[in-house]
């Protein structure tokens, strides 16, 4: 009997063992997990996976001992499982047996396809996977035999784990550099020794001693410490990609080989100092790669290092201490002075004193009464209190600032995908480069030794790295300096948007005001049950037109009785609606009053509140609001850089006329809706402007997601994190302009980047074509290209001369 190929993990067994279908019988499996797998892609109609997938291996369906149900258990759904806006499920995972991008595609293909699943989609460089699912519909636990039954695993992704790997790597990295580094130093102690023979004399014993002493060191630099380029090759190969590791490892190789060659009597001169400078002048390079990138997520470290890993809980009048994921929605946590507060809760009790510069970057502590909000990571300054947990760990602000800060870390923007992909192209044409240089030179008459050479070092010398590093370093350390500066870009890909940006749109009341109406004049009359009717009305919104007229009520009828309304409904961009023992109650600008025919002419300068019964207008408040600060400076600055400042607001154009004119600002747009304003940037958008719009983040929802980036400047950090692209965690317009010259200041070093990693190729490879570089030198050079490319982008940091 001979081997044949199991149909789906195309392993090869003895025919004997193979199991065949009778209506089939020229398919084979090599077990009946194989034979399921393959029937449930045939059934799903997903047959295209073994044409991806093309000659590569991979694993049988892995035989799964554990009891999936342990992930629908309460302590793994609070430690892993967080709720998405939607009111989803969302879970990152790790997907064991990946070997290639056909295995990628199909998880993520039967995942899409089961029900329940909104969205799965993996990470190919660490397998892993962001699930979002429907609890309601499907459990965790069957979404893990979903992945098992096409032969993967999936465990959940643990952090501290993940950090306790790459650590392991990381050392193993540096011994391999080590390595290198100690055998190049030796081969370079005996090359004065054989290049000093070159020109005293050398007889050839001793000069064979002297490559077997070489050929001793420069082995297990090679095949050690040169492992790492081997294996980066072997998968590149594997998925089709033709990268750096392949020209480093065949550069290398090739000339092992022809050394070995000559030390086993074949005529030239042997290289293994060449060889041993190649590996280690790259694994020092892409080690002190390894250190930049390090030095770019620091901020990240920071913002972990202010969570504690501990806290107290007080439960029956007796204290204990905990660890965070003990921590429970409703539990009583006491935080000492000098504490950090572990997670969100409100205060329970007299005043406190937290100081927020963790996550705002305000230097001053803020003052806390009860029933205000403590954020996690914030440290308590005034005296001991206790506050109840709102939240649990995993959901928490802090919990959430790192997540979102790690996904940015690992986004690519646009521009990287286009350089990677010109990468790929880059390394075939260096290796067809190669091949030309070897025939050219060996045709014109040079030796077999000479034309090798060269051919090596056009290798070598080429540098897709420093042209795949470009853009990701750049990206990395302007994302941590924007994180220091209390910026968050949720993707990385908002830095080349907000850099492309050409015109910003602003609401009014929340952004350029502070939001903070207060009430200038009041007109009409109305008794203290109108009044009532009034403050329960305004209690019904959360606008902050809606809030003044509460606080204005509050303050002028202080035993004010409460009422109960029924059927309230807020009509955005307009007020509210609402009724009381049949009686109609209006509470909102003329645009609601017009919209249920009521004719009045008002005209104010002012924010405008009318209260109108039964059709009847009881009252008209004419509110008003200060500036914000740096709105001035953020307008003067966007000027400057050529960008349209336009402001949209729900106001009167009157109101819309004289903010404008106070901020010294042309272009505005009064009267508009939410649905009004997302046409409007929509509008913007068809035109083929980049839009920015800076909204309060809660009635502007809408025209922020038509927006190519959207801030919201509500101070509410829940609302900020779901709506913003980019988070403002220190709720100032000056985050606005430090976004502007961030994003633009990195995409500017991005293309200088790759300018200087085009034109170092330009340069360099023909030279090395012409035969003026030698091996060791070119690995040199191709090891500074890359750090002339990270040397670059920490300058990205430096204070502008401006």
């Amino acid at each position: 009997m001979s081997n044949v190929k199991c149909t789906h993990c195309q392993l090869e067994f003895d025919e004997s063992v193979m199991i065949r279908e009778e209506n089939n019988p020229d398919v084979y499996f090599c077990c009946n997990g194989c034979q399921g797998v393959y029937h449930l892609l045939k059934d799903d109609g997903l047959e295209s996976f073994y044409e991806k997938i093309g000659n590569n291996t991979i694993a049988p369906p892995l035989q799964v001992e554990s009891d999936s149900s342990s992930f629908d258990l309460e302590s793994f759904k609070e430690r892993y499982i967080k709720t998405t806006q939607e009111g989803f499920s969302s879970v990152d995972l790790v997907i064991e047996g990946i070997h290639c991008a056909a295995c990628i595609w199909l998880n993520e293909k039967v995942l899409a396809d089961t029900e329940g699943i909104v969205e799965a989609s993996i990470n190919f460089t660490n397998n892993k996977a962001k699930i979002i699912w429907d609890e309601e519909t499907i459990p965790l636990s069957r979404v893990i035999d979903t992945i098992r039954s096409i032969g993967y695993n999936a465990y959940p992704y643990d952090r501290s784990a993940e950090d306790i790997k790459a650590t392991k790597n990381k050392k193993d990295y540096f011994m391999r550099m080590a390595i290198a580094i100690f055998a190049s130093m030796n081969i370079m102690m005996i090359d004065i020794a054989k290049y000093a023979g070159f020109f005293q004399g050398m007889k050839a014993e001793t000069l064979h001693l002297v490559h077997i002493a070489e050929f001793i060191f420069a082995t297990p630099v090679l095949f050690y410490s040169g492992w790492i380029f081997f294996r980066g090759a072997y998968y590149g190969l594997k998925n089709r990609i033709v990268n750096m590791d392949l020209l480093v490892s065949a550069g290398a190789t090739l000339t092992y080989i022809y050394s070995l060659y000559v030390l086993f009597g074949g005529r030239g001169h042997s290289y293994f100092d060449s060889v041993a400078m190649i590996i280690t002048f790259v694994l020092v390079g892409k080690y002190l790669e390894v250190i930049g990138k390090k030095n770019a997520v620091d901020t990240m470290d920071k913002i972990r290092s202010q969570i504690p890993h501990e806290a107290t809980i007080v439960k029956d009048g007796v204290k204990k201490v905990v660890p965070l994921d003990a921590i429970e929605v409703g539990d009583i946590l006491e935080v000492k002075r000098g504490e950090k507060a572990t997670v969100d809760g409100v205060l329970i009790g007299s005043k406190a004193t937290f100081d927020e510069s963790s996550l705002t970057g305000e230097s001053l502590p803020v003052e806390k009464q009860e029933g205000d909000t403590i954020y996690s990571g914030t440290i308590n300054v005034g005296k001991v209190i206790r506050y109840t947990a709102t939240k649990n760990y995993a959901n928490s602000t802090l919990s959430n600032i790192v997540n979102l800060l790690e996904d940015a870390l690992s986004s690519k923007p646009q521009i990287e995908e286009t350089t990677n992909e010109l990468s790929k192209y880059f390394s075939i044409t260096i290796l067809l480069l190669s091949l030309i240089t070897f025939v050219g030179w060996y045709w014109m008459g040079g030796d077999f030794e000479e034309a090798l050479i060269v051919a090596i070092s056009v290798i070598v010398i080429a540098c897709p790295c420093a042209l795949a590093l470009a853009t990701p370093i750049a990206s990395l350390i302007g994302i941590s300096w924007a994180a220091e500066k209390g910026l968050l870009f949720k993707e990385a890909k908002f830095i080349e948007t907000f850099a492309k940006a050409d015109t910003v749109v602003l609401d009014k009341t929340g952004t350029i005001t502070e939001g903070k109406l207060q009430v200038k004049q009041v007109t009409g009359e109305a008794d203290l049950d109108h009044m009532a009717l009034l403050y329960a009305l305004s209690e019904g919104s959360t606008h902050p037109v809606s809030m003044a007229i509460k606080h204005y009520v509050q303050e002028h009828y202080p035993d004010i009785p409460s009422i109960e309304l029924q059927e309230i409904e807020q009509i955005e961009g307009r007020g509210v609606c609402a009724y009381y023992n049949n009686k109609k109650l209006l509470g909102g600008n003329t645009l609601l009053l017009q919209d249920q025919g009521i004719d009045l002419s008002f005209e104010s300068i002012y924010t405008v509140y009318h209260f109108v019964v039964d059709n009847k207008v009881l009252l008209s408040f004419e509110l008003d609001d200060n500036l914000k600060e740096g709105v001035e400076a953020l307008i003067s600055y966007l000027k400057e850089i050529d960008v349209e400042v336009i402001m949209a607001t729900g106001d009167n154009h009157a109101v819309a006329k004289r903010v404008a004119e106070e901020i010294g600002l042309q272009n505005y747009q009064a009267e508009l809706s939410p649905i009004d304003k997302a046409n409007f940037i929509e509008a913007l958008k068809s035109e083929g402007n980049v839009v920015v719009m800076v909204g309060d983040g809660i009635n502007d929802a809408l025209a922020l997601s038509h927006a190519d980036v959207a801030i919201a400047m509500g101070s509410g950090a829940d609302v900020a994190l779901a709506v913003s692209d980019v988070v403002l965690l220190n709720n100032s317009l000056k985050a606005i302009k430090d976004s502007f010259v961030i994003s633009r200041r990195t995409f500017q070093f991005i293309k200088q980047n790759l300018a200087l990693s085009l034109v170092y190729n330009v340069i360099t490879i023909p030279i090395a074509m012409a035969g003026y570089v030698i091996p060791l030198v070119a690995a040199l050079s191709m090891s500074l290209s890359s750090l002339m490319v990270v040397g670059n982008s920490m300058r990205i940091k430096q204070k502008e001369s401006r």
